[in-house]
């Protein structure tokens, strides 16, 4: 038995005589053919591996459709039978219930309760339905298992209900029931939800003849969700189709808004049996990937890759000795082209006679102008704009003597399309190998956009500089360390001069008059920024009088880096003299306003006032007239004209009192703020207002919440406002002419707390009147507007006033029993500490002033 070395002795024995008549054959062909055969035996290779590739993969496309073709008629066959099976089962389930049905065996509740059950089993049943023959709705069952009477009711609104001389599918089925006598499928039609479904309908057959039908409604979609296996919905897409070839359902849910064009490469179309309605269960593959190749062709494809490398490098053996001659040649020229390729500036080289020798690409780029155009050309040249050819004649004579200055010169250069940009020229001698100058070289920059941005940087900074000097307000930059004055407006050195005293003045700081031992301590060691308690103090506004010029300033200042990185403050002082001397003026008038409103109430109760002490008056007269007779007739005992006296004297004292009161609110006083307790304003805002109250016949009922915290008010501007509220509501009532039972005002004092408030003391003032219209409401705190023929409008407006200088808010509301109004409420709040509540404070106080002490809760004050 011969060994592998003997085999392989042989083989090359064998293959040594074709080797040695190959290799003569070469040797003997022309340079010329060698090089032809070194350019088509690649080529030919790969043309004929290109062809085995191609015959490969038609091989295995053809295996692979023809597999996937087998797997998706199986799989459509496997579905067919699956939803076949089912539709069955379902049919022969229904007749039964429909026997049942026709031997009377079950009624309405059998039915559907039978219905119930037979629809809990079967998701893929919309509703079971038995109508009679006139197509009356005996009983429905949904899909869920529970009765629903909305169903297929005879109204012609339920597409799936048959309905008598129309062409629906429910109507041709429900027909073709009655015709034929057997179980009838639909064709597929959208219900009321618009779900794709189609009808079985069972005919009910008894011994009069027909007598209705049995109706189960299937949901398309739903039989292939339930009765496609999900091992063949995993493998291939399952889709059913009506008769017009339109896809009901599928198994893959499709994109919203989007169609899927592309139409499959394998189809396989099956009947949805037993239905025979049209509809077509259609299984859908795609060719998947080639898979593994075979021994054969994976050999060959190795074949044929080793003689293309092969052929290959002959070639590159062949044409190596070939390039390095060429490679010698050409890579100098290519290095120093592309360093000239790739350089931004324009070069150009001139000869001892002035003449262009060579110009770079971006030298071109920028002018416009191509190599051709330029190289041998004279002056002036192309580039030259018209009306600078006498300078630029001067500027090359300068270049030509050595006389160019060493920064370059700025030049106009005129490009091909007629437009001028900056440039920037350089000229040095050009110097060859041997060290003789064989002419100039110069080197051009485009510098139009540099200058473009100096120039707009320039104006910017001068419009900048313009509208500072403009401002009304003195804008400073003081350096922190050195104390100096950076900069200075035109406002500043008006009122200061060109002293940083007046920045530091302003500043309320230390900074700009020396650079102290602590101001080293507030920079950055490292980045030289201000640290980050300076940047947080420089942003808080602050108001500052100057006493040498009387003028207020409202003055902001912040830290910055100045331009050559030393810390500065900025500071902007705006007059705000007017301002401040118009709030002075506003608050003067403020509290004038106050004082007349007063003295108007006051004016307006004159008669009250005078009705008021005219009764303590008259007791005093005739307690003195009758002691008086009494002593002239003698008839009057010690004890009787002591008890006189006494009385006397408490007359005169409420006399006395009621005029205090009247004094006291009238009186002018600085706004003063100070503690006090809402009983005490309640009880004399009451006490003056009562005789108003009684003047006009209304009845006041007051209630104040125990135990309220101290209120930080003046005392006599809450008490006008209580006293302003209250007689707005007794000349309303008045004014109106309501009954007694309406005639009377409440009065309440509680604390609350809200998010929007926190805790305060809200104050209610609430009357039975006629109420305000809604644009009075939204108008009445408008100054010199009121619904009087003889206010001036200005009482409202100043409550609101007072209460918000107090930090608090008012309201007004109408009051409704339905749609009527019975009544307005006015009521204001003063912000206070609920949590700090004085434990001397006055209990509550509820009950109502009358004509004597307000003892009585329902005393009504009454004229006497």
């Amino acid at each position: 038995m011969p060994n592998a070395f003997d085999l392989s002795s042989a083989k090359r024995r064998l293959l040594l005589p074709l080797q040695r008549l190959a290799s003569g054959w070469w040797r003997r062909q022309s340079p010329a053919r060698q090089d032809r055969f070194a350019t088509l035996g690649p080529l030919v290779s790969v043309l004929l591996f290109l062809t085995a590739i191609v015959l490969a993969f038609w091989y295995l496309r053809n295996e692979e459709i023809e597999r996937e073709s087998e797997a998706v008629k199986r799989d459509t066959e496997i579905a067919q039978q699956q939803i076949r099976v089912r539709l069955i089962e379902n049919q022969e389930q229904l007749m039964r219930i429909a026997r049942e049905i026709v031997t009377r065996a079950v009624d309405t509740h059998d039915f559907s309760a039978q219905a119930k059950g037979f629809a809990r089993e079967r998701p893929e049943v919309t509703h079971v339905t038995w109508i009679n023959a006139r197509r009356e709705t005996r009983a429905s069952v949904s899909g869920a298992g529970f009765q629903d009477d909305s169903l297929m009711h005879s109204d012609g609104n339920d597409p799936s209900m048959p309905v008598a001389n129309q062409s629906n599918p429910p109507e041709s089925a429900f027909q073709a029931a009655k015709e034929r006598r057997q179980p009838v499928y639909s064709q597929v039609f959208s219900d009321y939800n618009g779900t794709a479904v189609f009808q079985v309908q069972v005919p009910l057959i008894d011994r009069t003849g027909f007598s209705g039908v049995l109706i189960a409604e299937y949901s398309v979609e739903a039989l292939l969700r339930y009765y496609v296996p999900s091992e063949v919905s995993a493998r291939h897409s399952m889709a059913v189709f009506d008769s017009s070839d339109q896809m009901v359902a599928s198994s893959v849910t499709q994109m919203p808004g989007k169609r899927n064009n592309k139409r499959p490469s394998i189809l396989h179309e099956v009947p949805l049996a037993p239905a025979m309605n049209g509809l077509v269960l259609r299984g859908e593959g795609y060719r998947t990937s080639i898979g593994l190749i075979s021994n054969t062709l994976f050999w060959m494809v190795v074949a044929l890759s080793t003689l293309t490398v092969w052929m290959l490098f002959g070639t590159w053996r062949h044409m190596r000795r070939r390039l390095q001659i060429q490679t010698a040649l050409t890579s100098e020229t290519n290095f120093r082209r592309a360093m000239e390729n790739s350089m931004l500036t324009g070069m150009r080289a001139l000869d001892m006679e002035s003449r262009i020798s060579y110009v770079n690409p971006a030298f071109c780029a920028m002018t416009g102008f191509s190599e051709a155009e330029l190289i041998g050309r004279k002056p002036p040249f192309p580039f030259w704009p018209p009306d600078r050819l006498e300078e630029n004649a001067r500027l090359l004579q300068q270049e030509i003597h050595g006389r160019s200055p060493a920064g370059g010169v700025e030049v106009k250069i005129l490009r091909k399309d007629g437009s001028i940009f900056d440039g920037r020229m350089y000229v040095s001698p050009l110097v060859d190998t041997k060290g003789k100058q064989t002419g100039w070289m110069t080197s051009m920059t485009n510098i139009t956009e540099a200058k473009r941005v100096r120039d707009q940087l320039s104006a910017s900074h001068e419009r900048f500089t313009t509208v500072l000097e403009g401002l009304d307000a003195a804008v400073s930059v003081l350096s922190v360390q050195q104390g100096e004055l950076l900069f200075a407006n035109r406002s500043y050195r008006l009122w200061f001069g060109a002293d940083p005293a007046g920045h530091a003045l302003l500043s309320g700081s230390q900074l700009g008059r020396s650079a102290g031992p602590d101001v080293d301590e507030e920079v950055d060691d490292y980045s030289g920024l201000p640290a980050q308690h300076l940047s947080d103090a420089g942003t808080a506004p602050r108001e500052v009088f100057v006493e040498s010029l009387e003028m207020w300033f409202d003055v902001r200042t912040r830290y910055l880096q100045w331009t050559d990185g030393r810390l500065a403050q900025m500071l902007i002082a705006t007059d705000i003299t007017t301002r401040r001397r118009a709030e002075e003026q506003a608050a003067l008038q403020a509290e004038k306003a106050q004082m007349t409103s007063r003295l108007m109430t006051m004016g307006e109760m004159a008669s009250s006032v005078a009705h008021e002490l005219n009764q303590p008056l008259t007791a005093i007269t005739n307690y003195c007239n009758g002691m008086v007779s009494r002593v002239r007739n003698d008839a009057i005992q010690k004890d009787d004209l002591l008890a006189a006296l006494e009385k006397t004297a408490k007359q005169a004292q409420r006399a006395g009192q009621i005029i205090h009161r009247i004094r006291n609110f009238v009186k002018r006083s600085e706004p003063k703020r100070e503690a006090a307790q809402a009983h005490d304003i309640v009880e004399d805002a009451v006490e003056l207002a009562g005789i108003e109250l009684r003047r006009r016949n209304v009845a006041i009922h007051t209630y104040v919440a125990q135990r309220l915290p101290q209120l930080m008010v003046d005392p006599i501007l809450i008490e006008q406002v209580l006293m302003n509220l209250l007689k707005n509501a007794a000349e309303a009532i008045d004014n109106a002419g309501l009954p007694a039972s309406r005639r009377h005002i409440e009065l309440r004092v509680i604390p609350k707390h809200t998010p929007e408030l926190g805790g305060h003391i809200d104050f209610s003032v609430t009357d039975m009147g006629p109420g305000m219209p809604e644009e009075v409401i939204s108008r009445m705190y408008e100054a010199f507007f009121s619904t009087k023929s003889d206010g001036l409008g200005i009482g409202l407006g100043l409550c609101r006033s007072i209460v918000e200088s107090h930090k608090g808010r008012i309201r007004a509301e109408n009051l409704y029993n339905g749609a009527a109004i019975v009544g307005c409420r006015f009521a204001f709040s003063i912000p206070v500490d609920i949590s700090r509540i004085d434990p001397t404070a006055p209990t509550s106080v509820a009950g109502a002033s009358g004509p004597t002490a307000p003892a009585a809760a329902t005393n009504q004050i009454s004229t006497p």
